[in-house]
């Protein structure tokens, strides 16, 4: 009795019995002590008696099918325990239920009917995340974090940057699903490749993927993978990325970027962790951690509906939102410094020192392609100025963009022209500034190449 009593207890809730009875038996076989309810009334009652570490609850306790009964229980849970994980159960087809679930405090979900390893991988990651969340000892320096976690491709102290990384210290170890925001050149990818390298998948591989560049005929294929014959250019058998990220981590960059059709591929994939590779009658089973990131406003796509609420809240179990460079300007010395010493040990050069003038001048300035501008304007700058000591006119010839202390109103007055207006006007801008490159104008606004064409069309513009 008192070794049952030590395994971590879940509350099932379900008015079916073949489900609470086929749930208890995957549990106990797992080393959980699973407590079943069939009635809400009863799911509370047991909380209240039971040392309870997560809930799987089902939506809906009658033949009612509103989810009504559900979300009940969940505020009820909520308001008595919150600090309890709780994972809803519904059909593929009442998924909108979970995600109004989800807004109202519930961890995650799952569909019926469900995979065992699903299930187990959930309770797991929710057990981790409520133990992360009662952590005392979170890190306050980055001297003490870096003594905990391996960061050492992160440059920085800024307290906003520091807080982004006790946060990925506290949830790295799990396997929940990560939405990193940002604009575009605030080290997005570093911020994924430092998950993946403190978690315990950090052996296995780490597979990046950049949405913005798949069209989206070719999502299937390169996310999933082709058997030669498959369809008329397939001459050989292709690996997708899920495969390849199997053990691992995958990171799918510019996530915002994806079609409508798409995003319903990679909510199915996400949710049941399953796929098909085209050509093929045969599912297979990926395990992979995902981490995701994008430079657009992914609330303002759901609510616009271009971006699907269910694969929003699939992704963003966990959110980290990236400071612009411009509100972390006590990290520009230390990047500086950084990018400096690797900059001229690659081209062979002797690194130069930056006047205190020069360096004040870069900590005033927007950048408004945040750390990867600021490594451009001191790559040019060593180039070209062949100094030992750097000085301020050696970063203006270099610099794009109003610095932070002279800012300017350069956007017409309001009622003048529409967002569609600007955005255009801003194209046909760009074009003309890089003469038509296309790589550099989609760089210069914080945009994909593909992303950059979609805009194109949009707007009859031929580059």
């Amino acid at each position: 009795m008192e070794a049952s009593a030590k395994k971590p207890g879940v509350l099932i809730v379900d008015d079916d019995p073949s489900v609470t009875v086929s749930l208890s038996l995957l549990l106990k076989n797992n080393g959980y002590r699973p407590i079943v309810a069939h009635t809400p009334d009863r799911a509370l009652a047991s909380l209240r008696e039971e040392r309870v570490e997560a809930v799987l609850q089902d939506m809906n306790f009658s033949r009612k099918t509103t989810g009504e009964e559900g979300l009940n229980l969940l505020a009820d849970i909520r308001a008595e325990q919150p600090q309890v994980p709780v994972i809803l159960m519904t059909a593929w087809g009442s998924i909108a239920l979970a995600v109004k679930g989800i807004k109202a405090g519930a961890l995650d979900f799952l569909t019926k009917p469900w995979q065992n390893d699903q299930v187990l991988r959930l309770l797991e990651t929710a057990r981790e995340l409520a133990a992360g969340t009662t952590d005392p000892a979170e890190p306050s320096s980055r001297e003490s974090l870096d003594q905990r976690f391996d960061f050492s491709r992160i440059v920085g102290a800024s307290d906003s940057l520091l807080r982004i990384l006790a946060t990925i210290g506290r949830v790295a170890h799990t396997d929940a699903s990560v939405l990193i925001l940002g604009e575009s050149g605030t080290g997005k990818e570093l911020i994924a490749d430092a998950i993946h390298r403190n978690s315990k998948r950090a052996r296995g591989p780490f597979v990046k993927v950049n949405l913005g560049g798949i069209a989206a005929s070719l999502f299937e294929s390169e996310m999933f993978g082709h058997l030669r014959g498959a369809f008329t250019d397939a001459v050989s058998d292709r690996k997708g990325r899920f495969t390849q990220a199997h053990g691992g981590s995958i990171f799918l960059d510019e996530i915002g970027d994806l079609d409508p059709g798409s995003q319903v591929k990679m909510l199915r994939v996400l949710q049941d962790r399953r796929y098909e590779v085209l050509g093929s009658s045969r599912t297979i089973s990926v395990d992979t951690r995902v981490v995701s990131a994008t430079n657009r406003n992914l609330d303002a796509m759901v609510r616009e509906g271009s971006f699907r609420e269910d694969l929003f809240y699939r992704l963003n179990l966990i959110t980290l939102e990236l400071p612009p460079l411009r509100e972390r300007p006590e990290d520009i010395p230390l990047l500086v410094n950084h990018f400096l010493g690797h900059l001229a040990q690659s081209y062979g050069l002797e690194r130069p020192q930056v006047a205190p003038a020069a360096m004040k001048m870069l900590q005033r300035h927007a950048w408004p392609g945040n750390i990867r501008h600021l490594k451009q304007v001191l790559e040019r700058a060593l180039l070209i100025s062949g100094k030992d000591m750097l000085e301020p006119e050696d970063f203006r010839q270099h610099q794009t963009g109003p610095a932070t202390e002279t800012p300017t109103d350069v956007l017409p007055p309001v009622g003048d022209m529409t967002l569609e207006e600007i955005e255009k006007a801003m194209i046909l801008k760009s074009l003309k500034h890089f003469e038509g490159n296309v790589t550099k104008v989609a760089s210069s606004l914080g945009i994909s190449r593909a992303a950059l064409y979609r805009r194109f069309e949009k707007h009859g513009i031929c580059p």
